[in-house]
């Protein structure tokens, strides 16, 4: 699919087709998250540093455990 960057203001935008939007069931003010890849860029409606920062956070939360039920009550 080609898309046509335009001048909207004093920005740039892509206008995505509503079949995107659909597909990826994508509403207005929802984030989407371009990442560079060896074979060109990636649009995804998932924050790429999610899954590093569960990650971190899993072992915060297993070095820290009870901490985190005192601070629940």
């Amino acid at each position: 699919m080609k898309l046509e960057i335009k001048k909207i203001g004093d920005s740039y935008g892509v206008i995505l087709p509503e079949e995107i939007i659909s597909k990826f069931k994508l509403a207005e003010g929802d984030l989407i998250y371009l990442t560079e890849a060896t074979e060109g860029y990636h649009i995804s409606g998932l924050d790429p540093n999610f899954a590093a920062n569960m990650e971190a956070f899993e072992e915060t939360y297993h070095q820290y455990q009870n901490t985190f039920k005192e601070l629940a009550k």
